[in-house]
């Protein structure tokens, strides 16, 4: 082999071999380290719920965040009967929690099946100091004692009336609220002596009220479906966050908060 025949076979071997490394750096480049993990989905749920679960919820949904990178979670509280409302009016939203079943099942076709996530009971909330002496439900009936009650669309004004019914107890509130933080409002206020809430809302209350405790057999028993909602354009997450709910670590920040076991 001549020498100039010689050192243009040796130039190409050399071009060849540093090409071949450039090329295998092409071909991974977009590929992620072996051991990396792919980058969480970034997803907004919206959630519509019963304003019984305002301060329980943000708990569960700080929780929920934390174990699921990328996604976020927006709570609107209100009503059941308001939250059916928005619902029906097609706002945006992917899942609904509501604090009784009647609502729920008036909402079949704008909802996914639902599933029963916790239960309440009802108490009657006094004034600071309890000045009247409540100590059951037939206090309640003293003219001389402002009572406030929620509305009677309202899931919480409608268990408030089936159990005075039961008991032959006529009252006349001085207001009807639209939710159950309302009427607890009022009576922290000093705008009411005494109303009816649920006992978890009035434990939130801490020493603004005292919380009278009504019997099991007087009482009423509120339970809280969770579905996701039909329009949910983030439909496999929104089913992620509803089956989360009855999980073990979404059950006991339920029941530290006072609910009981669905």
């Amino acid at each position: 082999m001549s020498p100039i025949t010689f050192r243009r076979t040796a130039a190409a071997a050399l071009t060849a071999a540093l090409l071949v490394p450039l090329a295998a750096c092409g071909k991974n480049e977009d590929k992620p380290a072996a051991g990396a993990s792919a980058t969480p989905k970034a997803v907004n749920l919206t959630v519509l719920a019963a304003s019984s679960l305002t301060d329980v919820f943000k708990a569960a949904g700080a929780e929920y965040e934390k174990t699921h990178p990328g996604t976020k979670i927006t709570f609107s509280f209100a009503g059941s009967q308001e939250l059916a409302a928005q619902v029906k009016q097609g706002a945006p939203a992917d899942a609904l929690v509501t604090a009784d079943t009647k609502t729920m099942d008036g909402l079949k076709t704008e909802t996914g099946d639902a599933t029963i996530i916790a239960k309440n009971r009802l108490v009657i909330a006094a004034g600071k100091a309890n000045p009247f002496k409540i100590d059951e439900l037939k206090d309640l009936a003293d003219t001389k004692i402002k009572v406030v009650l929620a509305a009677p669309e309202v899931p919480v004004g409608r268990y408030s009336k089936q159990i005075l019914d039961a008991q032959k107890i006529e009252v006349k509130p001085v207001s009807q609220e639209p939710n159950v933080r309302a009427v607890l409002s009022k009576v922290e206020l000093g705008e009411a002596d005494a109303g009816l809430v649920y006992k978890t809302d009035s434990a939130k209350s801490g020493d603004k009220v005292v919380t009278v405790e009504i019997p099991d057999d007087q009482n009423a028993v509120a339970s809280y479906p969770a579905a996701t909602l039909k329009q949910s354009k983030n439909a496999e997450d929104a089913a992620a966050f509803v089956t989360w709910l009855s999980s073990p670590e979404a059950q006991k920040i339920l029941q530290d908060a006072g609910f009981q076991k669905a």
